[in-house]
């Protein structure tokens, strides 16, 4: 929920398990513009926003695993086998207070999951050498 209080000429920015899709909204598009892949968030209490290619798509937005990590409380990396994301990769986290209590859920499409990291480092085998050269020199 959004402070009505403003705090040394800032406003506060405060997620409980009844924020609704707009309070969650500014959290939704700092992660989303960041990663650039799609993303979804909900609170525990009401359902919330998906976001892909810089657009809100769903203000009313939720999903198996998004429930699920809510009532686990657990971080969950999968494949569902239902919903908007049925066969893609996604990892999806609680968001918990202070306390460890799951209040809300965020998630991701997984696309490091999606990368074949085997077959990277076969078609670059050069790849570790570099690395390893960039940390010697970083030192």
């Amino acid at each position: 929920m959004i402070c009505d209080e403003e705090l040394n000429g800032a406003f506060c920015l405060k997620i409980c398990s009844d924020s609704t899709a707009d309070d969650l909204e500014p959290i939704a598009i700092a992660i989303h513009s960041l990663l650039g892949i799609p993303i979804t968030i909900r609170s525990l209490n009401c359902k919330g926003i998906r976001m892909e290619r810089g657009m809100i798509i769903d203000r009313e937005y939720t999903g198996p695993i998004l429930e699920e990590v809510i009532r686990t409380n657990n971080t969950i990396r999968t494949v569902p086998t239902e919903g908007i994301y049925r066969g893609k990769s996604v990892v999806v986290a609680p968001i918990r207070t202070v306390h460890g209590e799951a209040i809300g859920a965020i998630g991701v499409v997984d696309i490091v999951a999606a990368l074949d990291i085997l077959s990277m480092f076969k078609e670059y085998p050069g790849i570790i050498d570099e690395v390893e050269e960039s940390r010697k020199k970083m030192k």
